[in-house]
């Protein structure tokens, strides 16, 4: 990450959700408000080429990774608006980079909690201001380096309540982590009230020969940009993990199940599983 704002990948997803505000109908998520945040126009969205595979350079606005990355947006927010039904008033969005829930938040009461690195916090409050983007009192950021910081000690310092039940939502992020480091914020989010739960995706290691490849090229795409992946889990993995930290209610898909979900008719992806997905999968684990 550019420890003087928000990490390239960040942006890239961001520009991604924004792109599908212009380019698919209908659409996963709805978001006015992160074209914004980044500092493009509606214009400047609608000349963007979109590019007709993956390939190095297609990035975020690929088809079939711009649709994962609305609908692990849409997955997350319709798991806190089933929370929030149930009577909780707690959401924590960790390594929210640009993120854009908080602004758009539909449910009054909720009590927002954004966590990330303070130079990306710094950046994304300056892009707010000048965006002209409302900031509810609802929001509170919590700037947290996990390499010096206690993520315990800055939410209590922040006024976020363990005895209370959460939901906490963490996209993009697991793969950037050590499995050590993903256990212990996983040891964190098990401590809470219940019921609690958390959501996430993750990547799976590959299959075959040809898989393989494909995943070390964006691995090595990723490392030159100097955000290099540090985990992979398979389900059977992650599902064990979760289990022996007393989650019991685990819910996992691929990215190609996830998309079909939210696409009317018959699923894009049914019948094929194009390679910007195939690593890619999504839980909700709840206790």
């Amino acid at each position: 990450m550019d420890r003087g704002g928000p990490s390239r990948t960040a942006l890239a997803t961001a520009f991604g959700r924004a792109y599908h505000q212009i380019a698919d109908h209908p659409r996963i998520l709805t978001d006015p408000v992160v074209a914004s945040l980044i500092g493009v126009t509606t214009d400047e969205l609608a000349n963007s080429a979109e590019p007709t595979e993956d390939r190095p350079g297609s990035g975020a606005t690929y088809r079939p990774r711009r649709l994962f990355f609305a609908a692990r947006a849409r997955f997350a927010e319709d798991r806190i608006a089933a929370a929030v039904a149930e009577g909780e008033r707690q959401a924590v969005i960790l390594g929210a980079g640009l993120d854009t829930f908080a602004y758009r938040n539909p449910h009054p009461g909720l009590h927002v909690f954004e966590v990330d690195h303070p130079a990306t916090q710094a950046w994304k409050r300056d892009r707010l201001a000048e965006a002209g983007i409302d900031m509810a009192q609802s929001l509170t950021f919590v700037p947290v380096d996990f390499e010096t910081d206690s993520l315990a000690t800055e939410l209590a310092s922040a006024g976020f309540s363990r005895t209370e039940p959460a939901v906490f939502v963490w996209l993009g992020v697991v793969f950037y982590l050590t499995p050590a480091a993903v256990r212990t914020t996983l040891t964190y989010i098990a401590g809470q009230a219940q019921p609690s739960e958390v959501i996430f995706d993750y990547l799976q290691p590959a299959d075959t020969d040809e898989e393989r490849q494909q995943l070390q090229e964006r691995e090595a795409r990723v490392a030159a940009a100097g955000e290099p992946w540090f985990s992979y889990f398979t389900p059977t993995e992650i599902a064990a993990r979760l289990r022996s930290l007393g989650f019991t209610a685990i819910e996992d898909y691929s990215a190609a199940q996830l998309i079909d979900s939210f696409i009317d008719g018959p699923g894009e992806f049914q019948n094929q599983n194009p390679h910007a997905l195939r690593a890619s999968r999504i839980l909700r684990a709840r206790h």
